[in-house]
């Protein structure tokens, strides 16, 4: 069974209670059971971990390299600076890819660049949880593609 990471970046424990006009009312439980529900449905084992704290989000990555078989990260507001994350990712060598919950293109400026995702498959933003939703399935399809036996 695949083993994918999802993991939420700084202030997302705050889902629900935060900018809920930008960020919806969702809670951080409530996403997170929507993603496990897809991911019993894709037949996909799902960890959750979240983080306020960049270096223990990298320690997570670096732990989980080779046990995990995919990323699908929120990196917050570390999307738009965090050389560190974005090096991590590189290094780990796992498939990522990165999630934002608002339209990252149609924030305020310094929002609409992100140095996390020249590493990462894929970035979807702007659909709220499904933004999360559609990561899972673009990132569990293109491993079931890796691991296709043509024998």
């Amino acid at each position: 069974m695949l083993r994918i990471l999802v993991i939420h970046g700084p202030n997302l424990n705050l889902l629900g209670e935060r900018e809920p006009d930008v960020y919806g009312t969702l809670t951080l439980a409530d996403l997170n059971g929507q993603i496990a529900r897809l991911a019993e449905k894709l037949a996909v084992s799902v960890e959750f971990f979240q983080s306020n704290h960049e270096g223990a989000i990298i320690d997570h990555l670096h732990e989980n390299r080779k046990t995990a078989d995919g990323v699908v990260i929120n990196p917050g507001a570390l999307t738009h600076y965090s050389y560190a994350l974005r090096d991590a990712i590189a290094g780990v060598e796992l498939p990522t890819v990165e999630v934002h919950l608002s339209d990252i293109d149609r924030r305020e400026p310094f929002r609409r660049h992100s140095v996390t995702k020249e590493v990462c498959l894929a970035q979807m933003s702007g659909k709220g949880v499904h933004s999360y939703l559609q990561g899972l399935e673009f990132l569990v399809t293109y491993l079931s593609q890796l691991h296709i036996d043509f024998s």
